[in-house]
């Protein structure tokens, strides 16, 4: 039976609830990012779906959930694109966020969190599409098995939905807070209406799981006597390690910085991924039988044709780590930086207090910081977008962003279609900060930075930029647009080129053109015998989700080496016995 909108006040046996949910920007069609409020028809002003209970108590019957017609009905799945607004859950309100480096995403008992009937809600969305795109590599790298843990939380069958979400990923809690959402850029409803809100329900769907102790370690039964050396520990080299555990090699992870987590531990912000959830993960899979070596710069200080002499088969997922600089005069002044040094230092330094160690025994001059400084983030990205988010954590002066390239469309060109991602203009975490406190968008787009400028010292205190248009040569700088913009701190974001070299000169690996290590996607072998790559160092720098992609990729070409290394060397030894024993019958 339906109930109007208007009925409920008059059943004196009823109750009204509210749900949490969500007031969040999401690129037009795809990603939850930014800052925005809601219209929605079944959104009351606070932007959360009005509930209504018959009886007394949340047990004795099924909560009813006004619709887009302002009726009051149970939820129910078959018409649920049609029925319920896309609602994904926000991030924690931008002024609150921005005094701590706790996550973005709220925590149980905030307001701003999703509770069971939300979520229930925004999985019934999820269409029964005939072709799922969200699912392919338009979507997902990792081809999540979407629409099925989305059904499976839509019947409140959780447990079978983390192991449905582990089938394809073996992080979910890593692409379920870090990930863009390419899925949702594909999903099928978006194209006449707004997607799932699958990001905000894979990370319902591990959070709950780890919260209630469902995922637990998983030790092989069986090991196959074969060694595995993987160089590196980024989301590649531990999708990689946690694949050829599980497949029943011996696994040991070798990682030049003194954590495990590559770029999930120094590269991502606390405030997009929590130290400790990564910790967490690294404990899991140590108890599952892999062994981690830290403070090993394979090619540096460890011997890479050594080590590779000392296992059956190498992986290399080293990540693309050579930034790509700006050439320009003044590039050599203080307060010139690299993304990647400065949101490393600042995480260093984040882990020491959280260590306990007091701030008077830090080495201060190892870390960089944009208090009190006027920024400029040159670069924009999800790496920009952290530069600006640690700077105003900071306290800095100010924050500005430079973008070369014009300011993206509010929706869909011609040429980017449905089901690409959506090249669209978009509020991220960043952007709302600075705009919460400052009062404006701290981007700048069509701009070329020219000069750095410097005191009689040394150190950075303004730069030169100058307008530019886009035409089919190229970027074309504007005569007569110059303009100098105070700054104490430059941060270089514009991604990187390759990776470093010296693993790849020791091994003499073939490069492709862009330096990156050659290596067949979906074969991973590289021109030396028994050596694999994948990930950032060979596709170049992408999501965390295509390194997974590639991380287990190289497993599986891996896994297939060493069976038929192994079957090769047990083949050898019957045809060495079996020679032995000619050898002796023909000497009676």
């Amino acid at each position: 039976m339906f109930l109007s909108a208007a009925k409920p006040a008059a059943l004196t046996s009823g109750r009204k609830i509210v749900t949490s949910v969500s007031r969040r920007t999401f690129r037009a069609t795809a990603s939850a990012a930014g800052e925005v409020t809601l219209t929605n028809s079944d959104v009351i002003k606070d932007g959360t779906h009005e509930v209504w209970r018959d009886g007394i108590y949340d047990h004795d019957n099924e909560p009813k959930v006004k619709r887009r017609s302002g009726e009051f009905a149970p939820i129910e799945k078959l018409r649920g694109f049609v029925n319920y607004e896309r609602n994904p859950e926000p991030y924690r309100r931008p002024l609150d966020r921005v005094a701590d480096w706790g996550e973005l995403n709220p925590v149980v008992g905030d307001d701003l969190k999703h509770s069971s009937t939300e979520l229930t809600v925004q999985s019934a969305r999820c269409m029964d599409c005939g072709t799922p795109f969200c699912q392919t590599h338009d979507g997902c790298p990792v081809n999540n098995l979407i629409p099925e843990w989305n059904n499976l939380v839509y019947s409140s069958q959780w447990n079978d939905a983390v192991e449905r979400l582990h089938l394809t990923n073996n992080f979910p809690e890593f692409t379920g807070r870090v990930c863009p959402a390419p899925c949702e850029g594909s999903c099928v409803a978006g194209l006449v209406d707004s997607p799932v809100t699958i990001k905000n329900i894979e990370y319902a769907i591990v959070d709950r799981a780890w919260n209630e102790g469902l995922i637990t370690p998983r030790i092989p039964r069986q090991r196959t006597g074969m060694t595995v050396c993987v160089v590196g520990s980024g989301p590649a080299g531990l999708a990689t390690a946690d694949q050829l555990n599980q497949m029943g090699h011996k696994v040991t992870v070798y990682e030049r910085e003194d954590r495990i987590g590559g770029l999930l531990m120094y590269g991502i912000p606390n405030m997009k991924l929590e130290k400790d959830t990564v910790d967490r993960r690294v404990n899991l899979l140590r108890e599952e039988g892999i062994e981690f070596v830290t403070n090993a710069d394979i090619g540096k200080t460890v011997d890479v044709n050594e080590l590779k002499a000392n296992y059956d088969a190498m992986c290399l997922t080293v990540g693309s780590t050579k930034p790509r600089d700006l050439p320009i005069p003044g590039r050599e002044l203080k307060g010139v930086y690299f993304a990647m040094e400065f949101l490393t230092k600042n995480q260093k330094r984040l882990l020491l207090t959280k260590e306990g160690k007091l701030e008077s025994s830090w080495e201060k001059e190892n870390f960089i910081t944009a208090a009190g400084k006027d920024v400029i983030v040159i670069g924009g990205g999800d790496t920009g977008t952290d530069c600006i988010g640690t700077s105003m954590r900071h306290r800095c002066k100010s924050v500005t962003n430079f973008e070369l390239m014009p300011q993206p469309p509010p929706e869909r060109a011609p040429n980017n279609p449905w089901p690409q991602w959506p090249r669209v203009f978009g509020v991220d975490y960043g952007h709302a900060e600075v705009m919460a406190v400052f009062g404006k968008d701290p981007r700048v787009f069509s701009v070329l930075t020219k000069e750095f400028i410097g005191d009689e010292d040394g150190n950075l205190k303004a730069l030169v930029t100058q307008d530019v248009e886009i035409t089919s040569q190229g970027p074309k700088s504007i005569e007569g647009s110059e303009k100098e913009w105070a700054c104490d701190l430059c941060v270089l974001s514009m991604g990187f080129v390759s990776p470093e070299d010296y693993i790849i000169k020791d091994l003499s690996l073939d490069v492709d053109q862009r330096n990156n290590i050659h290596a067949t996607h979906g074969d991973y072998r590289t021109n030396v015998e028994g050596v694999f790559a994948g990930g950032d160092c060979r596709r170049g720098q992408s999501l965390v989700v295509w390194a997974i992609h590639e991380g287990r990729g190289v497993a599986e070409a891996t896994d297939q080496y060493l069976k038929q290394k192994q079957s090769d060397e047990r083949q050898n030894y019957r045809n060495a016995r079996f020679a032995n024993l000619s050898s002796l019958s023909s000497l009676q």
